[in-house]
């Protein structure tokens, strides 16, 4: 009797599994069959892709990245069960794809999340995080570019015609390395200048003249090798409005260099100095002061009430002005991309 029920058993497990794996009657039918799976899987990775590139929120591109490991896993497991056509060959060839798509997921672009969140602080941390970018998006338009030569040859050799169209997702992600690799390349650039101004401010708020004139010296130097840069630099299909505000971004960073951040420095200087006159009248007693040492501290406090003056409105001119040109930056790359990335 126990032979007898466990033969039973793997009869059922059997007819379990036969009645549970999709068949197909004809090529075409499965053609179409991982044709629609895959797509959702794709054209759903490339859209975390470009969030990946866009968004502001890390905690929302990780929330889409976790979302999305779970749509793979599901197309994976459905084309899993399904029987192959004439042999696994091309189930093989669709799903080691898929399985690349989920290990970009998993671990290279949870890296490039990670080396999000601190490219900042440096141009070769920036370097880095956009270089490991392209690289997976690189990897990505490979498999997708041979993923389709697969589907060619497959429907090939069952007499399946294939219309080739300009829609076809190899080519919208062809299209779309391309035009963030311009970006991207433009942004490094930017990059380059723009962390010598953080390092200006920062120096700026410790009040350290000599590494403002250094910090100075550099901001104006690298914005200087941007505008050369940018004079060769090649042109996305004739657009250049991205070059343009990039220009005006340098243009401001070497105004501020050499003409404003010496006004600031004056002006630390002028108030180091009167707090040093400050300091030590006040521990003169009143009796041993002398009129020379109260004209001095006088005569500080006069200057030093007009330069604050000065002082804070060429800080406000400078905020609004830096404001202007890196949200005018910011919004000729959100408009390029719109222009220039395919519509899904």
């Amino acid at each position: 009797m126990k032979t007898i029920s466990k033969l039973l058993l793997v009869l059922l497990l059997l007819l379990s599994f036969s009645s549970y794996a999709q068949q197909f009657d004809t090529a075409l039918e499965y053609l179409e069959f991982l044709g629609k799976e895959q797509e959702i899987v794709t054209k759903s990775t490339w859209k975390y892709t470009k969030a990946v590139a866009h968004s502001k929120s890390d905690r929302n591109i990780n929330n889409k990245r976790k979302n999305l490991l779970k749509t793979v896993a599901r197309a994976i497991a459905k084309i899993e069960k399904a029987q192959g056509f004439e042999g696994d060959d091309y189930k093989n060839n669709v799903l080691r794809h898929m399985r690349l798509n989920e290990s970009l997921l998993k671990h290279d672009y949870a890296k490039i999340v990670d080396m999000k969140a601190v490219a900042e602080q440096s141009y070769d941390l920036m370097e880095a995080y956009v270089l490991a970018q392209e690289l997976a998006d690189k990897k990505m338009a490979e498999s997708q570019a041979e993923y389709e030569k697969k589907i060619y040859a497959f429907a090939a050799t069952h007499n399946i015609n294939i219309i080739e169209s300009d829609n076809d997702l190899g080519k919208k992600m062809d299209i779309s390395n391309k035009v963030f690799k311009h970006t991207n390349a433009l942004h490094l650039v930017f990059f380059k200048v723009y962390i010598n101004e953080i390092y200006l401010w920062n120096a700026i708020s410790k009040k350290d003249v000599s590494g403002i004139q250094q910090n100075a010296n550099a901001l104006s130097e690298t914005a200087k090798e941007g505008l050369e840069i940018l004079k060769t630099h090649d042109v996305y299909k004739t657009d250049k409005s991205v070059l343009l505000a990039n220009k005006a971004a340098f243009e401001f960073f070497i105004d501020e260099a050499e003409n404003k951040i010496p006004e600031i420095a004056d002006f630390l200087i002028l108030n180091e100095d009167f707090e040093t006159i400050k300091t030590t009248l006040e521990k003169t007693p009143e009796k041993k002061r002398t009129k020379k040492q109260i004209d001095a501290y006088n005569s500080k406090v006069k200057a030093l009430n007009k330069a604050v003056n000065n002082y804070n409105k060429l800080n406000t001119n400078l905020n609004n002005k830096r404001k202007s040109v890196i949200d005018k930056l910011e919004n000729t790359k959100t408009f390029f991309l719109a222009r220039h990335i395919p519509k899904d």
